[in-house]
Parts: C-alpha cells; structure tokens; sequence
C-alpha cells in the first residue's frame, strides 16, 4: 500500500521540484543580466569608463585602493552622474515590474499595467498639478513633495479604476480597462491643460519629465524614491502566498483564509505607492509592468513568490538597458525612454489583445 501511495506522490512531488529549480535559475540568470547591464550602462557614454577602471574606482571609495591611482574626471562622472542613474533605474525599473505584477494577480487578467489603467496618468496629472502650482510648497516641504502628491494621485486613479471595474462583487476585466483608458485620458487632457498654463520654465519641466527620463537623476532622488521602493518590494513578496489564492478567484481565496478586501487594499497601496514615487521622480514609462511579468509568468511559473522578485530584476534590466539606447543611439540628443518602451510594449499588448481575441477569452 506504501508503495502505491509512493507511486502516486511522485509526479505531483516532482513538477514542484521542477518548477522551484526552474524558478532559482531564472531568477539567477536575472540578477547576472542585471549586473552586466548596470556595468554597461555605467561604462558607456560620453567619457567612457573601463569596467577596470570602474572597478578602481570602487575600491578608492571603500579606501583599499588610493585615491591618486583614479582618474580624477573617471571618478567624479561616475559618482555623481553615472552610479545614482543606474540605481535610479534600478529602483524605478523594478518598481514598474513589480507593482505590473501585483495589478495582473489583483485584477486577474494579463494585460493589468499601471499605465494602461491610468494609474501612471493619475500620477502624472498630480505631479503636473504640484509643479505649476506648488512652487511655494515645495520649497517648504522639500524634495518629498512632489513624491507624496505623485502617490496621492496614483491612489486616486487606482481606487476609481477599480471601483468602476467592480460589477456584483467581481471584477469585469472590459470595463476596468475602459475605465482605465478613460481615466488615463482624463490625467493626459488635464495635463495638456496645465502645460498651457505653465510658464516657459514650467512647461519645459512638464514636457522633459511627462517624456520620461533617467536623466538628472540625483543621490537625493535615489534616497526618496529608493526608500517607499524596499518597502513595496518587501511587501509584495510578503503577501505573495496571499496573492495567489486571489488568483483562484475572491471566494476561494476566502475559504483559504485570506481576507480578500484587506489584501486588495494592501495591493493597491502598494502599486499607488510605488508607482506614485516612480513617475515622479522620472515621467511616464510605460509597458514596463506590462511586458515583465507576463513574459516572466511564461517562463518561471505563476506563483508570485518567485514572479514578483524576477519582475523586479527583469524590470531593472529592461530600464537600464533602454536608458542606454535612449542616451548613446542618438548622442549627444536624448531620446526619451517612454518613447522606447512603447515601441516595445504596444506591439506586445496588440499581440496579447488578439491572442485573448482568438481564445474568445474577454
């Protein structure tokens, strides 16, 4: 009898191994890609950097290395221009994944994205609003204004989206991504609007910043976006167990035990929060939490304890690889990374779009 329970066992036991190690190397192989891309984009630019003389560089700061045997323009590019670039899209690149991830297992359906849902245009329309209105406030509060008020609107936008997405309990994945599109309309009229009201100085903040752009970054930047960043990463993988009993729908997540309506607050919070903080402190970019995931999801499983820490690398990878092409294919002009991964994205969503369509899956 012990041997037939054994039979039994094994093939349920051994797609479970399968997918772990599956899961370990894909999100090993992320992390090495990670790293050769914030070594290339440290390296290349308008005064290239050896990975050597990166590496020099390093060790000068940590004092193993002195400070005389560094190039002196080398070190000061790489400190104050290159390094808080590259950790900036880290942050931000990996928040944008993430919180893609986070809105795909809410909302059940592949095709939830921040941008697609308004929630970057709530955001941006919010961050629009402080910029020509509170100049006075911001030299009050102080760099994390414009983060704060960012996060509010990116709150805002969730919650109506998914108010309106709401129909007898459930969630009616047309009119959520109706309603999305309607509200990112909304925050992109609202924000032309307030372009035309802004001064010259103004307007070229909005138009730079709504492009998207790594450009500027700063290690105060780093710092206030980097913090609510940990926060959501952390949180995310924490309630990941939680998250994939929603997936199986909101009834049989609570006969599991999860309290449905505290984990879906906790969820848009969450992805207000990091997506707040993330257009804020570098304008729209889109696509990135929509193309991450879904493609990670094919590869590595969808359980999200490992989906969500691969997002955050695949994300970080494909920001900073962007920002590379964005900053050297056109040089000295930049080309703004919204533009580059919507070249990327809008061809994907289509295909996602017409995939589903022939499934008759709406």
């Amino acid at each position: 009898m012990r041997a037939a329970v054994s039979e039994r066992a094994r093939p349920v036991a051994l797609p479970a191994r399968s997918r772990g190690r599956r899961a370990r190397i894909g999100i090993g192989s992320l992390a090495v890609l990670l790293a050769l891309a914030a070594l290339l984009s440290a390296s290349i630019g308008a005064v290239p950097i050896a990975p050597k003389e990166i590496l020099r560089i390093l060790l000068s700061g940590l004092g193993l290395v002195s400070a005389d045997s560094v190039d002196a323009t080398a070190s000061a590019v790489f400190w104050t221009i290159r390094l808080p670039r590259v950790v900036l899209g880290v942050f931000v690149g990996g928040a944008l994944a993430s919180c893609g991830a986070l809105l795909q297992g809410l909302f059940r359906n592949p095709l939830a994205d921040p941008a697609l849902l308004g929630i970057s245009g709530g955001a941006m329309l919010a961050a629009a609003l402080f910029i020509v209105f509170g100049g006075s406030l911001a030299s009050v509060v102080g760099p994390a204004a414009l983060p704060a008020v960012a996060f509010a609107g990116a709150l805002g936008a969730t919650t109506l989206v998914r108010r309106l997405g709401q129909r007898g309990g459930s969630t009616d994945v047309t009119v959520l991504l109706l309603a999305g599109m309607a509200v990112a309309a909304i925050a992109g009229a609202g924000t032309g609007l307030l372009s035309f009201l802004a001064t010259d100085t103004q307007l070229r903040a909005l138009t730079l910043w709504s492009l998207g752009s790594l450009g500027g970054a700063t290690w105060t930047q780093v710092v206030w976006v980097g913090v609510p960043v940990t926060f959501v990463l952390f949180a995310a993988v924490r309630v990941s167990r939680e998250l994939d009993a929603l997936v199986l729908g909101e009834r049989e997540a609570h006969h599991l035990g999860v309290e449905v309506e505290r984990l879906k607050g906790r969820l848009v919070f969450l992805t207000a929060l990091g997506v707040g903080v993330s257009v804020a402190a570098t304008g729209t970019i889109g696509f990135v939490g929509l193309v991450i995931p879904h493609l990670l999801r094919l590869v590595i499983g969808p359980g999200h304890r490992a989906l969500l820490p691969a997002a955050a690398l695949g994300g970080a990878t494909l920001l900073l690889l962007a920002d590379l092409v964005a900053r050297t294919v056109a040089a000295p002009a930049e080309l703004p990374i919204g533009a580059l991964t919507a070249m990327i994205g809008g061809p994907f969503f289509l295909y996602l779009l017409l995939r589903r369509r022939g499934r008759g899956s709406w």
